[in-house]
C-alpha cells in the first residue's frame, strides 16, 4: 500500500518523517498565501506565526513536492498521526491530483493528501485572512515559537522553492519586505533548523477528509 502527501510550506525543506519518494511537481489552480495563524511551532497565542495555505484561483499553479509512504499499515499510521499533529491549524485534509513538470495534461498522480484551510474566521479559528504587505512583514518579523521564528520559516522556504527551480514571486517580495523591517536587505538566508523530533501537540481528531475546489474524489491509498 502507499500513499502520497503535498508539501507547499514546510514540508518542502523539513517533511519531518520517514518517506521512501520525493516527486517535485504542482497543483492547479491554486496558490500559496501566507493567511493562517500558528501559535504552536513559529508563534503564540498573543504573537500568532503567519504561515502557508492554499487559495482557489483559476489557472494558477503552486508548486512543492509530493512525498511518499509505502511500508504497510503501522507505517502509514504513524506518518499520517506526525502529519495531523504538526499541520493541527489546518482544517481539511483533501486529495488533488498532482503534475510534473513537462507533463501538465495528465496528473502524474491523483488522490495526493493535502492539509489546507478553510477561508472563513468564523468556522476557522487559524484563519487570519489576506493583509497589507507591511503588516504580513511586520508580523512575521516579529513572532516566535516553540520551533523557532517565523520569519525562518519564511527565509527557508524561499531558499526550498529556489532549490528546486520553481520560486514564488510572492514569496520573494514578502521576504524582501521581512529583510528590511530587519534591516537585513542584501543579506543571506538564514541556514535551515530542522524541529527537533516529533511534534509535541496533541493529535487532532476528527480532521474531516473535504475537497480543495471540488476535485474529483480519489483514493488516497494505492497498490
Amino acid at each position: 500500500m502507499v500513499f502520497w502527501v503535498f508539501g507547499y510550506g514546510s514540508l518542502v525543506w523539513n517533511p519531518g518523517f520517514q518517506y521512501d519518494d520525493k516527486i517535485i511537481g504542482f497543483v492547479k489552480d491554486c496558490r500559496r498565501v501566507f493567511d493562517l495563524a500558528c501559535i504552536d511551532h513559529r508563534g503564540t497565542p498573543d504573537r500568532p506565526a503567519r504561515t502557508c495555505t492554499l487559495e482557489f484561483v483559476e489557472g494558477a499553479v503552486c508548486w512543492g513536492a509530493a512525498y511518499c509512504v509505502r511500508g504497510g499499515p503501522e507505517r502509514e499510521r504513524l506518518a499520517i498521526e506526525y502529519l495531523e499533529r504538526r499541520e493541527c491549524e489546518y482544517d481539511k485534509k483533501s486529495l488533488v491530483d498532482f503534475y510534473k513538470e513537462g507533463e501538465t495534461s495528465q496528473p502524474a498522480l491523483t488522490g495526493v493528501i493535502v492539509f489546507t484551510s478553510t477561508p472563513d474566521k468564523i468556522s476557522n479559528k487559524y484563519y487570519l485572512g489576506p493583509a497589507p504587505l507591511e503588516e504580513m512583514a511586520r508580523q512575521i518579523a516579529t513572532a516566535y515559537g516553540p520551533c523557532g521564528n517565523n520569519r525562518d520559516y519564511l527565509f527557508l522556504l524561499e531558499k526550498a522553492l529556489f532549490n528546486i527551480g520553481h520560486e514564488d514571486d510572492m514569496v520573494i517580495e514578502l521576504a524582501n519586505e521581512v529583510r528590511k523591517v530587519l534591516g537585513i536587505v542584501g543579506k543571506g538566508i538564514p541556514k535551515e533548523k530542522k524541529l527537533a523530533g516529533p511534534s509535541h501537540i496533541a493529535l487532532k481528531s476528527n480532521m474531516p477528509a473535504l475537497q480543495l475546489r471540488l476535485l474529483p474524489e480519489a483514493v488516497a491509498l494505492d497498490s
